[in-house]
């Protein structure tokens, strides 16, 4: 299989980041990954269940959320192409704790755990820094864990908004960015009803702490905004 046509995605995860062409030549040869389509909806992985494969986003787009006991689901993550996921339950033999589906037509690429945790008797410099990578993704996944629980211990949903608006401006690092998450997501993100979000959202529009257009976002004043939590 020719997976050049995938490099440019890859090398923008940051698994593969700032690999050269030779590298990942390289790599794909040691692991002889495999790629599959995936319709809108369709399931990735199901909570509860192992995995011994690392996914990677080459198209569309997948979402992660966790079964509540009372039969709802809270949207932890939404990942668009270069998006990595399983990368820390594959290591592992935990159950995954959310169920991946995909939320647009996708194509996923998927490595072999295994292959991974046992380089070839090479020992080849390109698995060595992807080895490197691995550990750094998961730590920042950890780092992002503990700004999700800092979110969710916010005890208004304003104070919540407001954090997880700062929080895009920061990643986007403009004034003005764009989610990916419908409003109906983004709720179940910020852990509230979907109607409670629109209308704080339009009151913080009306205040002028927010412009809202779709799934776009900007923020006339940051500091403004900061002082509303």
């Amino acid at each position: 299989m020719d997976y050049r046509v995938h490099y440019t995605v890859l090398r923008r995860t940051s698994l593969f980041r700032s690999m050269s062409d030779a590298d990942l030549d390289v790599l794909m040869g040691c692991f002889s990954p495999h790629i599959r389509r995936y319709r809108r909806g369709e399931l990735l992985l199901m909570a509860g269940y192992e995995t011994r494969e690392l996914g990677i986003v080459l198209e569309g787009e997948i979402t992660a959320a966790k079964p509540m006991p009372d039969g709802s689901a809270v949207v932890m993550t939404h990942m668009g192409p270069a998006g990595v996921f399983a990368d820390v339950l594959a290591g592992g033999r935990s159950k995954s704790p959310v169920t991946v589906t995909a939320a647009l037509p996708c194509r996923v690429l998927y490595l072999p755990c295994e292959a991974l945790l046992r380089p070839c008797g090479a020992m080849h410099k390109a698995h060595l820094q992807l080895l490197h990578n691995w550990l750094e993704t998961i730590s920042s996944k950890y780092f992002a864990l503990d700004r999700r629980l800092e979110l969710l211990c916010c005890k208004s949903l304003r104070g919540r908004i407001c954090l997880w608006l700062l929080e895009q401006r920061e990643q986007a690092g403009a004034d003005t960015f764009t989610t990916p998450l419908t409003r109906a997501e983004l709720a179940s993100y910020l852990n509230c009803d979907r109607s409670a979000l629109c209308r704080e959202l339009s009151r913080m529009q009306e205040e002028g702490l927010v412009q809202l257009f779709r799934r776009s976002f900007k923020l006339p004043d940051p500091e403004k905004l900061r002082h509303a939590m």
